[in-house]
């Protein structure tokens, strides 16, 4: 048989990553402050599009129509949805909005031991600049605030120094000796404590700030970690101090502030700004996007209409015909984010329920797959849409992914979130007497009798998860507490 070259021709489908569909997953999983960047990007870049205003008529909650240049539905306009499937007894939530944000049932944490909005952004100055200013300030010799200020860049948040004073002065080409008379410097400003290379020595510039630095101070400031153990009777033998003396010492030590840095900003952070906004309404729930963060975009058909009747030749008409193309296709897409935000918020809510009544004890085990499937899209939308996402509630602002988490079994058979077991692990160990520490294997038994099948491991794992300590570290410190 000869070989010869012939052309065929043949049908086949694939599916294609188009370069609209990329930009359209990328929206989905930008924040809305992100979204103003990127809005503000594509203002800049195409002619057609401009800024909107939501307008409201007064009482109304509905946005005014679009302009009649609007060519397609606006991305800034009030989407609301009415969540309220399940009928609930209207006296389980108060009508006002605070009162139900501390209505917590017995067990469950209060809204204000919740993240909320205010905690999550600072606008002072952060630890450097405060520092700075107040060596700036000071008539100090120029080689001195030189230095002092390359070790004010060494600090941690918290404001401790782990560089080796060697080093910055074999970097900056200075003496061993003017290092250390820049470090003292930084220790004499305000706050107190910062430039410490150790616990000890914060302490110890603290107590001497407070003319407390005397022998048996610094006695007890240098056993630390026996203080740490619990180890009183050895402490008050190497202090040579009576029982009433040590407890004015160890009060005098509590109050220090063993991080004086972290009552400033370590950096510049962007507040968190909700995206969904969920309050209660009547006996269900009112969801809304947070449209002050969202920017309302508009096509200038006017506009449009007087470029095109300026076009003279066929590539003019051809680019600007892309652009209102490109213009349309923005609106759309940014229509069909919200639209996906807000579905995919309603059935979080529904979902959780129990936790906006009631509070974190009431959260129950969510999966991304179980979202999907009931709002009918892929489970890698759902995690695009809930990355980045925050929704603010009575009870504080909290990520959409918060409200995801894994569970065990329960004895209502509907299983219980590893939020509700650890904030239930707390309460127990904050309700604890202190002669009377519980057991991992104690919390295991008490949990188990409250319905929720867990292991003693499981109880270590989540416990150690939240930051509590042992049985004999929390007996130890309870100890320490109650002198």
């Amino acid at each position: 048989m000869a070989l010869t070259p012939r052309l065929d021709l043949r049908q086949t489908q694939s599916l294609v990553m188009t370069p609209q569909l990329q930009q359209a997953i990328k929206l989905l999983a930008l924040s809305n402050l992100e979204i103003e960047t990127f809005v503000g990007e594509a203002l800049e870049s195409n002619p057609l599009l401009e800024m909107g205003e939501v307008r409201r008529e007064a009482g109304e909650d509905a946005p005014q129509r679009p302009d009649e240049h609007d060519s397609a539905p606006d991305m800034g306009g009030t989407e609301a949805l009415d969540v309220s499937d399940r009928a609930l007894d209207p006296e389980a939530a108060p009508g006002d909005g605070g009162d139900w944000g501390r209505a917590a049932s017995a067990g469950a944490l209060s809204g204000d031991e919740l993240p909320d909005l205010e905690n999550r952004s600072s606008d002072g100055p952060t630890l450097a600049e405060h520092l700075s200013d107040q060596v700036g300030a000071a008539s100090y010799s120029q080689a001195e605030a030189l230095i002092a200020l390359r070790i004010i860049g060494e600090l941690d948040e918290a404001g401790y120094l782990h560089t080796d004073l060697g080093r910055i002065a074999q970097e900056l080409g200075a003496s061993e000796e003017d290092v250390e008379d820049a470090l003292l410097l930084v220790q004499s400003l305000d706050p107190t404590g910062v430039g410490a290379r150790s616990l000890a020595e914060c302490l110890t510039l603290q107590a001497k700030e407070a003319d407390r630095y005397d022998p048996c101070m610094a006695a007890l400031i240098e056993n630390l970690d026996r203080l740490a153990a619990g180890d009183v009777a050895r402490l008050k033998r190497i202090c040579g101090v009576d029982d009433e003396d040590f407890a004015d010492m160890l009060a005098e030590l509590r109050s220090y502030d063993p991080k004086p840095g972290c009552r400033y900003g370590g950096g510049r952070e962007a507040a968190i700004v909700p995206d969904v906004l969920l309050n209660p309404k009547g006996e269900g729930w009112d969801i809304r996007l947070n449209e002050a963060s969202l920017p309302r975009l508009v096509v200038n058909r006017e506009y449009y209409l007087e470029l095109k009747a300026g076009a003279r030749d066929k590539a003019s008409t051809a680019w600007l015909n892309e652009q209102l193309g490109e213009a349309d296709w923005l609106i759309r897409a940014l229509d069909q984010r919200q639209r996906t935000i807000l579905k995919t918020a309603a059935e979080i809510v529904k979902r959780q329920e129990g936790f906006f009544r009631q509070g974190v004890t009431a959260m129950r085990p969510l999966t991304l797959r179980e979202v999907a499937e009931e709002i009918e899209m892929h489970e890698s939308t759902v995690s695009r849409v809930t990355s980045n996402k925050y929704l603010a509630c009575p009870r504080g602002t909290f990520e959409l992914k918060y409200f995801f988490s894994s569970g065990v079994a329960a004895a209502d058979g509907e299983g219980a979130s590893s939020e509700a077991i650890k904030a239930r692990i707390k309460a127990l160990c904050d309700g604890e007497d202190p002669k009377k520490v519980l057991s991992d294997q104690k919390l295991a038994d008490t949990l188990n009798e409250e319905g929720f099948d867990l292991a003693r491991r499981t109880v270590a794992k989540y416990r150690e998860a939240i930051g509590i300590g042992s049985s004999a570290q929390r007996r130890r410190q309870k100890k320490l507490k109650n002198l």
